[in-house]
């Protein structure tokens, strides 16, 4: 296994001619029926899945808010094993960013997950435990792929910047360890050039390419830095499909979507 999170992306990005991230925002409420009498319908759901999508997947990308329960992170655990078991690194959406003990407890989810996405609004101390985590990735948010984003980070700043751009900035600082990435959505097209302009050595993770409807193209033009980088889909991929085949539907939105993807890359 890679020490490293980014050169393991890497490495898969090469060898499964792919940048695509599957998002497993396992919702209970959506679980097909046949799968809700196991113990862990989560961990038996992001299974199948992985199962169904690791030749086209070069990360994974659970949303902690699916799994905040007892059973929920113990369905994480065995997910995140899983995934490891085909190879493939896991980055955990929890958008963290605390004070102190606070923060180094939330770091400590790291134990287990390769990557966390993390809230910079707090400032440079509240990051500095995932930070100095060398091997581990760490997304910092910056131009979110929702609507409501432009409330706060397209604020323009004293200085003529837009918040955005800041953090943008803010983040090229951080990445002393090389392990700092940013969270830039496929929504905002114009944003996504500006920030790749601003720091072009930097990955991002890109949302917004599936159910939102992002702009495939941009995102990979302007997401990849040195050809590092993933664009995310979460259920335009794992709710592809429903009843019993949902795993195969999966599958093949993967696969559907790393041949689109990869009609703009180099």
């Amino acid at each position: 296994m890679p020490a490293e999170f980014f050169d393991w992306v890497a490495r898969n990005i090469e060898s499964k001619e792919s940048v695509v991230c599957v998002g497993l925002d396992a919702d209970a409420d959506r679980i097909p029926a046949h799968l809700q009498d196991y113990d862990l319908p989560r961990w038996a759901f992001n299974r199948r899945i992985i199962d169904a999508t690791h030749e086209h997947a070069v990360a994974y990308k659970p949303n902690a808010a699916f799994y905040e329960d007892r059973d929920g992170w113990l369905a994480l655990k065995e997910t995140i094993a899983y995934a490891h078991g085909k190879d493939v690194p896991v980055i955990l959406d929890a958008k963290r960013g605390d004070i102190g003990n606070t923060a180094r407890k939330y770091a400590q989810l790291l134990d287990d997950a390769d990557a966390i996405t993390v809230n910079p609004y707090m400032g440079r101390d509240t990051l500095e435990p995932f930070l100095s985590q060398e091997e581990k990735g760490v997304f910092v948010l910056c131009r979110t792929s929702n609507p409501g984003g432009a409330d706060l980070q397209n604020l323009t700043l004293e200085s003529g910047e837009k918040l955005y751009e800041r953090v943008a900035a803010l983040a090229d600082l951080w990445n002393s360890n090389g392990n700092v990435g940013l969270v830039v959505g496929a929504t905002t097209t114009e944003e996504l050039e500006t920030v790749r302009e601003q720091v072009p050595d930097i990955p991002f993770l890109v949302p917004g390419v599936g159910a939102q409807g992002g702009d495939a193209e941009a995102a990979v033009e302007f997401g990849l830095a040195n050809g590092v980088g993933v664009v995310n889909s979460s259920r335009g991929i794992i709710f592809a499909g429903e009843g019993e085949q949902f795993d195969k539907a999966a599958g093949e939105a993967a696969k559907r979507l790393k041949k689109r993807l990869n009609q703009y890359r180099d």
